[in-house]
């Protein structure tokens, strides 16, 4: 990180405390001095005290908001009030430290910045792959239901209409909110995400439009809420059913008036950004039920997008495993490579309550299980590979209606063939066969006329 402050004796403090956490850190003593530097060298963070000579810190944000979008500055205040913080945000400031500085609170800052450098890296190829009208790259899975999906967030993304995401605890709803604000005219602006049901209903108001110093017991500062925060960008309102009946009143006037008055504020402080919120309940029978209110669910429901279950998604559960697989073995210092085909089939015929959450989280136990470079059925949990699909009856009481030994091979096959969307060398290898034998099964039985085509993420053979 860079920390551009001309108290040279109050950085060099700074700067040895913030090595000794194990940053890698520079420093200069002007605005200017910071812009000419970061023209010869990068940096991920760049901590600025808001009264510089020259150029002040909230100038340096638009500068650097400008020529380094993907830096994120922090700045530092001895202002009392609100006001320097606020506007430092509003032109490209990620956060703000009130001074004398809490090592620990600007040591959590600073974790905070990073996290969202990181993640800005991960979707600069998502940037590209939408712009280019193609598959969005960091969501796995060519099944029909998701191609839906994605085709409503390539349509919707750059537009400025409020998104209602539903689905499953498990699918991916933050993921589809990131794509959609990664997608959009906003994407070099905040994003700024909370889970409703995760902040106790005390302290939800004071997250989503913030407090001033003295507000309450512990607002030791003033801090601006994630609807200012998000100015220019997009706010994520996940779990938006848990939501209490006070706040949706409170929350139906602030998207209302696009003006948010801070707890214990005596302004209102407009904001400019698009909301998305996602819900895994049922809201329309919570309006019916009064639970959620009905005003406030038309004005988040303008365009919905309805996540499908992972047992909705069966050519994607193998697309999703080998993606893990290679995310997780390689964090973990692991050489796991693929899938037995026992442990595949076990895996397509699993249903998957908890969703991609839980596909993940398996994987995760399975490969600091293994001991093979392939997973072995037995790496998996119990559940996984216990559990039996009811997916071909071949049981009746009447003989008539019993198929032969034959037909149950020719739906076993359609089966997997549709749960690989097609690809034949992994559809043997589930099956246990070689590819010959495989082709020769499918020119007896025609049973390629009733498999899906394989799609260009996954080329048949």
């Amino acid at each position: 990180m860079l920390v551009v402050d001309d108290d040279v004796a109050s950085t060099a403090l700074l700067t040895g405390a913030l090595q000794r956490r194990g940053y890698q850190v520079d420093s200069v003593t002007s605005a200017h001095a910071a812009l000419t530097w970061l023209a010869d060298h990068s940096t991920d963070v760049v901590l600025a005290d808001l009264h510089l000579e020259g150029m002040s810190g909230a100038a340096l944000c638009g500068e650097l908001r400008a020529a380094h979008p993907e830096i994120l500055t922090i700045v530092v205040t001895g202002d009392v009030s609100l006001g320097g913080a606020v506007a430092a945000l509003r032109v490209g400031a990620y956060d703000y430290i009130n001074k004398p500085i809490d090592l620990d609170s600007l040591v959590l800052a600073i974790e905070r910045a990073i996290a969202h450098v990181n993640l800005g890296r991960e979707l600069r190829e998502l940037r590209s792959v939408v712009a280019a009208g193609r598959p969005i790259a960091s969501i796995i899975g060519n099944s029909p239901a998701m191609t839906r999906v994605l085709e409503i967030v390539h349509k919707v993304a750059d537009s400025e209409t409020s998104v209602l995401i539903v689905g499953e605890s498990g699918t991916g709803k933050e993921l589809i909110a990131r794509a959609l604000h990664d997608a959009s005219a906003r994407r070099d602006q905040p994003f700024a995400a909370i889970n409703c049901a995760a902040v106790p209903p005390g302290l939800l108001e004071s997250e989503l439009f913030g407090h001033v110093k003295g507000a309450f017991t512990d607002a030791r500062r003033s801090r601006p809420g994630l609807f200012v925060q998000a100015h220019g960008g997009t706010i994520f309102l996940d779990e938006i059913g848990e939501m209490p009946p006070e706040m949706q009143v409170k929350l139906l006037r602030v998207l209302q008036e696009r003006k948010v008055r801070p707890i214990g504020g005596e302004e209102e402080l407009t904001f400019d950004a698009r909301l998305i919120a996602a819900t895994n309940r049922d809201l329309e029978a919570d309006v019916a039920d009064k639970h959620f209110r009905s005003d406030l669910y038309y004005r988040i429901n303008v365009v919905q997008i309805a996540l499908p279950p992972l047992r909705a998604r069966a050519g994607d559960v193998l697309l999703l495993a080998q993606h893990f697989i290679h995310k997780i073995s390689a964090r973990c210092g692991k050489v796991v490579t693929g899938i037995s085909p026992e442990a595949a089939r076990a895996m397509i015929d699993y249903e998957w309550p908890g969703n991609v959450r839980e596909l993940e989280n398996s994987l995760e136990r399975a490969i600091a299980l293994t001991s093979s470079h392939e997973l072995q059925v037995s790496d998996l949990p119990d559940k996984v590979r216990e559990h039996r699909r009811g997916v071909l009856a071949v049981v009746a009481d009447a003989p008539e209606a019993l198929i032969t030994l034959a037909e149950v091979e020719r739906r076993y096959v359609r089966q997997v063939l549709a749960a690989v969307s097609g690809n034949k060398t992994l559809a043997a290898k589930v099956l246990g066969i070689d590819r010959r034998s495989l082709y020769r099964r499918l020119d007896d039985d025609q049973i390629h006329r009733a498999t899906p085509p394989a799609s260009p993420q996954q080329p048949r053979d």
